[in-house]
């Protein structure tokens, strides 16, 4: 007779293909129903941590939800600051967790209800007659609200016999968002006008725009107002058209894109929140320029936004493609004789002069190349994020752990799309996330080689899991350390202000020798020439290679212009 875990696990299969975690007490039935009766993919991490990176990791690089799964107790509090990103970055997943018996707890519980609701996560507590409903109730939940949830299994429910497993429904998955009403309608038309008679209008897109799926939308809206675009770092390469793409805003951009962007006289902003970091600390665009901000959020997410409309970044975009191929477009009102027409393109719809056509983007895009040897002897992280570019496989998936290492790859490493770009950790400002994020980012892209750009401090933090990514992406997985012995953020931000920077050192590791031991390949990296080992892996059969690891040894000393704009802010 089927099991409650039974139940769980069943229902939870029908919807979510991919599972990660780590086996105890709490979730023993669980994984055993799991295994055994389903067809969903259970793979094992080392850390709790890990299960939920990974199913956060998974999501960003598909779209589609996955689960991670955790014991209770220790087990539980393992998960919470990866609970705590994923709240922060709004990915959907369903943590399956045991916990206390019903009849009270015992001294290791805690209260797990709690400490996932003080990061944002709610929990589901299923019961002997509820469980398929309540775990439908639960996915439900992270997909309409776009955040994790969690399903506890009270210890003594879990192996209790509770019948058939009962047909759940589909989860209920709300449509795209609309704009509604006469100011929603009015300020479309207010956004249509100023695009037609901007003389240098921009678009900028965020993760937001690309779940949507408005790129498509987006890249005719820009065809149609001659605008310059550019993304944020979670929405990388969402505009078709890269001839006229200034890459990403904020402290990853080039200068000269910025001072583009500066120039603008009308920008419109599609499915992205308009943090500090994309803003440049408010300096992203000048005074006077006019603002729109178009994102399912309850109201504008910056200051400097002047008309905003809340609905769907794809709906809107396309809203706004039909005002402009509808409106005073010549010809697009048969009873308007020549004399009647725009004359020049004004007020048009198609700028006979975009501004686009009159700047040179490819230079604008530039960033310093940087030196083959930094001042101090070390390998310079610029020449070096260069280089990689430049031999890394095109089909790559890049995922990213938090330190200031991550200017280099955001700056110099092109990708085709936004999901082929993701940054776990950053939401919540924390480290120690990459190599999990390899794990899930493998399962949901097993084709695609997955390329994890870490510091050492993170690596180090998470190197539980480097064997968990070595087994998961095999011949298929790559991992660049950005090596300078030291939590370089700490050290650029606060031992540039006189403060201690023994407790920011970290003595020079060897992640070669680590990744040996867990039976990938490893080669130091300390000078340009040794990233040739990678151009030959590139091109060895998969199954034939091993996992790569390249331990960069950088120098400390080069400073990421990100990283400069937050020194100059806090100074």
């Amino acid at each position: 007779m089927p099991s409650v875990s039974a139940h769980v696990a069943h229902t939870l299969a029908q919807h979510i293909d991919h599972v990660f975690g780590v086996m105890g007490n709490g979730n023993a039935y669980f994984l055993d129903a799991l295994e055994t009766q389903t067809d969903a993919v259970f793979t094992a991490v080392r850390h709790e941590q890990g299960a939920v990176v990974a199913a956060d990791a998974h999501f960003r690089a598909s779209g589609r939800i996955a689960a991670a799964t955790s014991t209770y107790g220790a087990g539980f509090t393992n998960t919470l600051t990866a609970l705590a990103e994923a709240v922060q970055a709004h990915v959907p997943l369903v943590l399956v967790v045991g916990d206390e018996p019903t009849s009270g707890p015992r001294p290791w519980d805690v209260d797990q209800i709690a400490m996932a609701s003080a990061v944002g996560a709610r929990t589901y507590t299923t019961g002997r007659t509820d469980a398929a409903a309540t775990t439908v109730i639960a996915i439900e939940h992270a997909l309409t609200y776009r955040v994790p949830v969690v399903l506890a299994i009270p210890y003594d429910v879990a192996a209790l016999e509770a019948g058939s497993v009962p047909a759940a429904p589909a989860p209920r998955l709300p449509v795209p968002l609309a704009p509604r009403g006469e100011f929603a309608e009015g300020m479309l038309d207010e956004i249509a006008d100023a695009l037609r008679t901007a003389k240098r209008p921009f678009l900028l897109a965020g993760r937001g725009a690309w779940l949507s799926g408005a790129g498509a939308a987006l890249g005719a809206l820009a065809e149609a107002t001659g605008a310059l675009t550019a993304s944020t770092a979670l929405g990388r390469g969402i505009f078709p058209d890269t001839r006229y793409d200034l890459g990403v805003t904020g402290g990853f951009g080039a200068e000269g894109a910025m001072e583009l962007i500066r120039d603008a006289d009308v920008a419109v902003v599609f499915g992205a929140s308009l943090n500090q970091f994309t803003m440049r600390f408010g300096a992203l665009f000048a005074p006077g320029t006019r603002v729109f901000q178009i994102d399912v959020t309850p109201a504008a997410t910056h200051a400097h936004v002047g008309g905003f409309v809340r609905a769907d970044a794809r709906l809107a975009a396309e809203a706004l493609v039909s005002r402009m191929q509808n409106s005073g477009e010549p010809g697009a009102n048969d009873a308007d004789t020549p004399s009647d027409r725009p004359v020049d393109g004004e007020n048009s719809g198609v700028p006979s002069s975009p501004w686009r056509e009159s700047v040179d983007v490819a230079s604008a895009r530039a960033y310093d190349s940087g030196d083959d040897i930094a001042r101090d002897g070390r390998l310079d992280p610029r020449s070096a994020a260069r280089r990689l570019a430049e031999m890394l496989p095109e089909d790559r998936v890049v995922v990213s752990d938090g330190g200031h290492f991550i200017g280099w790859a955001n700056m110099y490493w092109p990708v085709a799309a936004p999901d082929r770009m993701m940054m776990v950790g950053t939401a919540f400002q924390s480290i120690g996330q990459g190599w999990p994020s390899v794990v899930g980012a493998s399962r949901a892209r097993p084709e695609q080689t997955i390329v994890l750009t870490s510091g050492d401090g993170g690596g180090l933090m998470a190197i539980a899991d480097l064997e968990s990514a070595v087994r998961a992406a095999a011949g298929r997985g790559v991992a660049v350390i950005w090596n300078d012995a030291a939590y370089g953020a700490e050290v650029n931000l606060y031992g540039l202000k006189g403060l201690a920077e023994a407790p920011m050192l970290i003595p020079e590791v060897d992640f070669a020798a680590f990744a040996a031991a867990v039976g990938a390949e490893g080669v130091v990296v300390r000078t340009l020439d040794d990233l040739e080992r990678l151009r030959a892996w590139a091109v060895e059969p998969v199954s034939q290679r091993s996992f790569l690891v390249l331990d960069l040894r950088i120098s400390g000393k080069v400073i990421a212009p990100y990283q400069e704009e937050i020194i100059r802010v806090n100074s």
